[in-house]
């Protein structure tokens, strides 16, 4: 369904080819309500992966595993790519320290605050914003606003990296944006709760991603050392590559392992502990296997578009959707339930 799209499509006309070849219904059912086919949604990333940019890509999974489920959690549609702006300026992960904030009156609602490094910020139309409705780090004080990007008040700009191409990475700043009350997505004080349900899914997504990526860079890997030579022999058949090649291979299919073992769980019980350890691990293996593939194609891995770049965008596993060390507490918090469900 992407094999038309040029390799430098952007999400938006990936999004639109999907929705008219009907893998949109495919991953949401007839129906939406909030829930995915998490196979069918590995299998489009892992096509997205093959033809798109990285950054494409990243912008395609937030909107297909959290932004446009959560709408449709709700009965809305999102129309068009849509980008999800959680993390402030100076809070970070710390959700219940954000100081974007929205009043919400009879009629209208006016949002106030600040959004850094949103993916899809300068490609989509809208943006579902998380804001404080009242003082205070109860998860209660929060909900959803879903904000046109060219609403008055609203500036975008772009952010300063070179990285991500085609992702739409920007900051977004809201100066007394008034909308009407429409633009409230679900019941004021719900909004950490139903985020942390479809951060769970844009985990496993990221998981499903993770895989596609290590298998190809190993894959290309092993083809660019059979092309070089140690004296006569392929590179590539040097007994210390060959072990650390099958190294690789092995640790992505401990991670298929586990993301196939938990995908259901994770896409339809929200299971959000099973999410984070598969979030801790398919960073961990991510980490490992392209630090191995750029050590092995040595200078050749500095080329434009080569391993050490995607290596480098690759740090986006350990720290969007939560950074490593915050989803290991996750899973600190809940070690007895990790442990018993791997009780034989």
């Amino acid at each position: 369904m992407l094999t038309e799209l040029p390799p430098g499509a952007e999400a938006g006309a990936a999004l639109a080819a999907l929705g008219d070849s009907g893998e949109l219904t495919r991953l949401y059912g007839s129906e939406p309500d909030g829930t995915l086919d998490p196979v069918v949604l590995r299998g489009l990333l892992g096509d997205a992966h093959a033809r798109l940019r990285p950054g494409v890509v990243l912008s395609l999974l937030v909107h297909l595993a959290s932004a446009a489920p959560l709408l449709a959690e709700h009965g809305r549609t999102a129309t068009g790519l849509v980008a999800l702006a959680a993390t402030d300026t100076n809070s970070g992960s710390d959700l219940t320290a954000l100081s974007t904030a929205v009043e919400i009156g009879p009629d209208t609602v006016v949002l106030d605050g600040a959004k850094r490094w949103v993916t899809s910020a300068t490609t989509a139309g809208h943006a579902l914003v998380l804001a404080r409705h009242r003082p205070g780090r109860h998860f209660t004080n929060f909900t959803w606003v879903l904000v046109p990007l060219n609403a008055p008040g609203v500036t975008v700009r772009a952010s300063d990296t070179t990285m991500f191409a085609g992702s739409g990475v920007g900051h977004v700043d809201f100066s007394s944006v008034s909308l009407g009350r429409s633009a409230l997505v679900g019941r004021p004080g719900r909004a950490l709760a139903v985020f942390a349900r479809h951060m769970a899914v844009e985990r496993l997504g990221s998981a499903a991603w993770a895989i596609e990526l290590c298998r190809k860079a190993i894959a290309d890997t092993a083809r660019a050392l059979e092309l070089r030579t140690v004296g006569d022999e392929p590179l590539r058949h040097a007994p210390l590559v060959r072990h650390r090649l099958a190294e690789c291979a092995v640790r992505v299919s401990a991670l298929h392992g586990l993301w196939t073992t938990s995908c259901r769980r994770i896409a339809v019980d929200r299971d959000t502990t099973a999410a984070a350890v598969l979030k801790a691990a398919s960073s961990a293996v991510v980490d490992r296997v392209l630090g191995e593939c750029a050590h092995l194609q040595g200078a050749d891995g500095f080329a434009s578009g080569g391993v050490q770049q995607l290596r480098a965008e690759a740090a986006v596993f350990g720290i969007g959707g939560g950074t490593t060390e915050v989803v290991l507490g996750n899973v600190a918090d809940r070690l007895d339930v990790v442990l018993n469900g791997l009780a034989s």
